[in-house]
């Protein structure tokens, strides 16, 4: 039969248009570089900040419990996907080096606006 036909010839229709709440977002990639923020009104007119770029993180060390800001050098893997660390994209649970040394990313930082992390022992 034709395409979008039922094999009696009616026509299949849809149940409901496409709503806005249900249409997925454009996906963000936060790269290494000059901090870049973007502000979007979101559901419920809240807003969200969103981040483009990052080169500073928020380290806290283990061993101390104590938090210090550092510059993100480069993304050394990304478990999800060994082709964003190659792209240096920042994304939950990259390994990336720092100044202070090796890092793990502990939140989402295109959800959340920065970037934080853990001090990972060598």
């Amino acid at each position: 039969m034709k395409k979008g036909r039922k094999i009696t010839g009616g026509k299949y229709k849809k149940f409901s248009k496409r709503k806005k709440h249900s249409i997925k977002g454009y996906i963000k990639k936060v790269k290494i570089g000059e901090t870049k923020q973007k502000t979007m009104r979101v559901k419920g007119g809240n807003k969200k900040i969103s981040l483009l770029s990052a080169n500073i993180i928020n380290l806290i060390n283990p061993e101390t419990k104590k938090a210090k800001k550092a510059k993100i050098t480069n993304v050394l893997e990304t478990p999800s996907n060994r082709f964003l660390a190659r792209q240096n994209i920042l994304i939950k649970g990259a390994v990336i080096e720092t100044e202070l040394g090796k890092a793990k990313i502990t939140n989402r930082p295109s959800q959340e606006g920065m970037v934080q992390g853990v001090l990972v022992k060598e």
